[in-house]
């Protein structure tokens, strides 16, 4: 089935022959005559009665109102997973919380599917799909091949009238600054058809050399044909011909002495070296491609579609989405079904970051859509790699760019309050987290982030003074014990304080505020997600993030792309990455020491002054006893003792 995309309304044979409406949901017309909204038990039995087959799904509030449009390749497994579990995702089971019914259409094929998808988020703009701001076609150029004299004019609708239509092109203002060089450089007309038919004498366009006014007087066909090949040689990038072919003809009109003739090609070929050089922006092995790159923080989401035409990249397009915590995977389908509506150009290749299902569904879709074949790919390396990459980087760059970071920093605070119920706004916020390697070396760090920052100057690393073997909780109690007392004495304690772990490293939080009689700071755990998988490393199940606080039997759980879990997240892995650091510093310095220090005769004195000469252990070990010897203080017999110990050692 092949349907017209801008269409808003589905058309009937979407809704009649290869859609039939299922009954897992009620007719608008029964919504309107005051139909109760379904039960979640009814709603679980509507899904069960679904075929496994490729359709549409719309889900619905306690209103009636439509409030996501999904497509699947197999409606009763997609819902089924909704309806029972969320997907295993955090976002879907809020969606599941706010829908009270559930629509279905049935499709003939995936492509359908995503066809009739998005007539239907056009009809209904759900509150949850994604909707691009800037949703305009690119600018074309249309050659009027059909008229007697063609010209050439700038237009964003492609008409079956006739006419030859370049393009489209990304950048509105670049294709008009060559249709001006054009106009500079080759003598087409440029007036309407009804003032072309209505010239009884030359306008100004001919005083100044810029028309043949073929309205007026007889021209050379040839030409003017000349005129307009070379134009849209111009437009279709192939200045190189272009230039070639006209510097011979200037070269030819210099030997018969034409000067005045061959300076004005010179000219023109000037003119269009400058467009070919504004033009020359990267080359890309050839051939159209849109490269998307995805950009996301919490929330937050930048999209960035890079536009390669002739394997030259002219251009590109942004798209943001806040507040849109939907999987990557979906945001991206949902896109790139919003991205190539309407008159959208559809090039050779279309290039994404990672692969979504119904990938060659959409595939078919824009290769009916566009008469010819398009891949729709993901490159894992290679030049069309290189290229994803690059859209990756200029979705962030342009996310840091277009982000009013305090605003935002100061909105995942304002959540994270209120998510975790906290009676203020969290300014300051430090994190612990406690390092050893098999209860060996036990080291704690804390990291501080002031308005949702890292504070460098805050952090700290602690030796632990009661704690030398594996015990997580009274080393957790020890460092915050040491903390906070010097917090109390000194001033400058922390609006939120939080642990890595679960309730019990919460419970020695707890206990080090009370034995210190402290007031004002809020305490929270956060507990690692658990992930677990098969025999051969395959991911079967992935937990949520858990947040524990005091005076709470059960953990808040954070959707996974919440602004206020990235802010979460954000604190707990500086403040691991820390106290790892610390730790491997530690082990390397004692595993130094010890194995000089353990050699007879080496004190702290010949340690350092070995280590002053030599630069490092392995330098020591890799010298002979005679080099080792010429160290100030150290013999030949202590040398070949320092050396047989660091072989022994190996």
């Amino acid at each position: 089935m092949e349907a017209d995309p801008t269409d808003e309304r589905p058309t009937r044979r979407e809704r009649g022959a290869d859609a039939e409406t299922e009954s897992a949901a009620e007719p608008p017309a029964a919504a309107k005559a005051g139909k109760k909204k379904s039960s979640p038990v009814d709603l679980a039995a509507k899904v069960d009665g679904l075929p496994p087959r490729p359709g549409v799904y719309l889900f619905k509030d306690k209103r009636r109102q439509v409030i996501y449009v999904g497509k699947a390749k197999s409606l009763r497994d997609r819902l089924r997973s909704y309806v029972n579990d969320g997907d295993g995702r955090y976002q879907i089971r809020f969606l599941m919380d706010r829908a009270a019914d559930v629509e279905t259409l049935v499709t003939a094929s995936e492509t359908e599917a995503l066809i009739l998808e998005n007539n239907l988020i056009k009809q209904y703009k759900p509150r949850y799909n994604i909707r691009l701001k800037d949703d305009k076609s690119y600018v074309s150029v249309k050659v009027t091949t059909k008229d007697e004299w063609p010209r050439i004019v700038v237009t964003r609708k492609i008409k079956r009238d006739g006419a030859t239509y370049l393009g489209p092109y990304a950048s509105a203002a670049g294709v008009r600054e060559t249709v001006e060089t054009i106009r500079k450089v080759f003598p087409l007309r440029t007036c309407s058809d009804s003032v072309f038919r209505n010239r009884s004498r030359p306008c100004l366009e001919y005083q100044i050399k810029r028309c043949l006014a073929p309205c007026v007087y007889d021209v050379d066909r040839e030409g003017y044909e000349q005129h307009l090949r070379g134009a849209i040689q111009l437009l279709e990038g192939k200045t190189e011909v272009l230039v070639a072919e006209l510097t011979a003809r200037m070269q030819e009109l210099a030997t018969e002495e034409r000067f005045e003739d061959a300076a004005r090609l010179r000219d023109r070929i000037g003119a269009i070296s400058k467009v070919a050089e504004k033009q020359k922006v990267l080359e890309h092995g050839g051939g159209d491609r849109d490269v998307f790159g995805l950009y996301r923080e919490g929330g937050y989401i930048e999209a960035q579609v890079l536009v390669v035409r002739g394997g030259k990249l002219v251009s590109h397009h942004a798209y943001e989405f806040d507040d849109h915590e939907l999987p990557d995977e979906e945001v991206l389908s949902s896109l790139l079904g919003r991205f190539y509506e309407g008159e959208r150009f559809i090039p050779d290749e279309v290039l994404l970051p990672f692969d979504i299902e119904g990938r060659d569904a959409l595939a078919t879709y824009l290769g009916v859509k566009r008469a010819r074949k398009t891949a729709v790919a993901v490159p894992v390396r290679g030049e069309k790699r290189r290229l994803v990459e690059m859209a990756l980087e200029n979705a962030a760059h342009a996310f840091r760019e277009r982000t009013d970071e305090s605003a935002r920093r100061e909105k995942m605070l304002s959540e994270l309050q209120r998510k975790l119920s906290l009676p203020s706004m969290p300014k300051r916020i430090e994190c612990f987290d406690i390092s050893h390697v098999q209860g060996e070396s036990v080291v704690a760090s804390m990291v501080a982030f002031d308005e949702g920052v890292p504070d460098k100057n805050g952090y700290r690393r602690y030796k632990l003074r009661d704690v030398q073997r594996n015990d997580d909780f009274a080393a957790m109690k020890e460092v915050l014990g040491r903390r906070l007392s010097r917090g109390k004495t000194e001033g400058g304690l922390p609006d939120l304080l939080v642990v890595d772990g679960g309730k019990g490293q919460l419970a020695m939080a707890v206990e080090a505020i009370r034995e210190l009689e402290i007031e004002g700071v809020e305490l929270a755990s956060l507990a690692k997600d658990r992930v677990a998988s098969d025999a051969l490393g395959a991911e079967l199940e992935h937990s949520e993030e858990r947040v524990f606080r005091p005076g709470r039997s059960n953990p808040i759980t954070l959707r996974r792309n919440s602004n206020a879990l990235f802010l979460l997240q954000q604190v707990r892995d500086e403040a691991h990455r820390f106290a790892i650091t610390f730790h491997r510093e530690l082990r390397s310095k004692k595993r130094l020491r010890s194995q000089l220090d353990d050699i007879e005769g080496v004190g702290p004195t010949r340690r350092r002054a070995l280590l002053a000469h030599f630069g490092s252990l392995k330098r020591i070990r890799e010298s002979t006893a005679e080099e080792i010897a010429g160290v100030s203080g150290i013999g030949l017999e202590l040398a070949t003792a320092i050396k047989r110990a660091l072989d022994d050692g190996e």
